[in-house]
């Protein structure tokens, strides 16, 4: 059977390479072109959210520490109306150094918003570092600490500064010669067990009483823990030592 050549399917000549490069370029162009653009915030606004942070941090840093903060950038997908003025003020729960932020407020505009700006901030204080590399598993002696200076802010948890709450514990991630420990890279002493007779020293303005209780939960370094003293009530405190607990009053 003859087809008739005007019959069959005809094969589109290929583009160049050059041309679906370049047909590829011009796409991710438009795709870039078209995510919106990150909203700004004016240079006043920037240094006042900044400032406040700084402020938080050195009220709650070590005396002689060096406080420094920057801006981040705000979500892209944010649209925010034209404001005349914009309050800064201190987030809820935010740390105070770190990755944090800051609340912005506007109070004179159009529309009002309330929005959070990341900021980055820096505490360099006096810590504790590596005089050499440890591998995850050391146990913390003396000589494998000395004193540095440190970003507090690089880690969530505090940063080490006393080598006596060090030594004894074990590390649970490899430290680099010279880096900073925290707190959190360290494996939790458990002071005391659930049905151990403890200590209860509770501390207020001023004076303290102490006594025994058994505890009801396990005494885990920096966690809260309960115990039942011996005219049946529930106190909750802090495990700090060997079978000891502390309560504020």
């Amino acid at each position: 059977m003859n087809i008739p050549a005007s019959a069959l399917p005809t094969r589109r000549p290929a583009l160049p390479v050059a041309g679906l490069v370049a047909t590829a370029l011009a796409l991710l162009a438009a795709s870039v072109a078209a995510q919106p653009a990150a909203p700004s915030l004016d240079a006043a606004t920037l240094e006042r959210a900044t400032q406040l942070m700084v402020q938080a941090a050195t009220a709650a840093a070590p005396a002689g520490a060096r406080i420094s903060a920057s801006a981040g950038t705000l979500d892209p997908r944010l649209r925010l109306a034209a404001c005349e003025r914009i309050e800064a003020q201190l987030a809820p729960g935010a740390p105070n150094w770190g990755r944090t932020r800051v609340g912005l407020r506007c109070v004179q505009g159009p529309s009002a918003w309330n929005i959070y700006l990341p900021i980055q901030v820096s505490v360099m204080a006096p810590g504790l570092v590596a005089s050499a590399a440890l591998p995850a598993g050391t146990v913390i002696q003396p000589g494998h600490l000395v004193p540095g200076e440190v970003d507090w802010g690089a880690d969530a948890s505090p940063a080490m500064s006393d080598a006596g709450a060090a030594i004894g514990r074990t590390l649970l991630r490899p430290l680099g010669n010279g880096q900073a420990l925290f707190s959190g890279q360290l494996k939790q002493r458990q002071w005391f067990a659930a049905g151990d007779t403890v200590r209860i020293v509770a501390r207020g303005n001023g004076f303290s009483i102490s006594g025994e209780g058994v505890a009801l939960s396990n005494g885990l370094e920096g966690q809260a823990a309960r115990v039942r003293t011996d005219n049946g009530r529930v106190l909750s405190g802090y495990a700090v030592a060997e079978r000891r607990l502390e309560v504020a009053l």
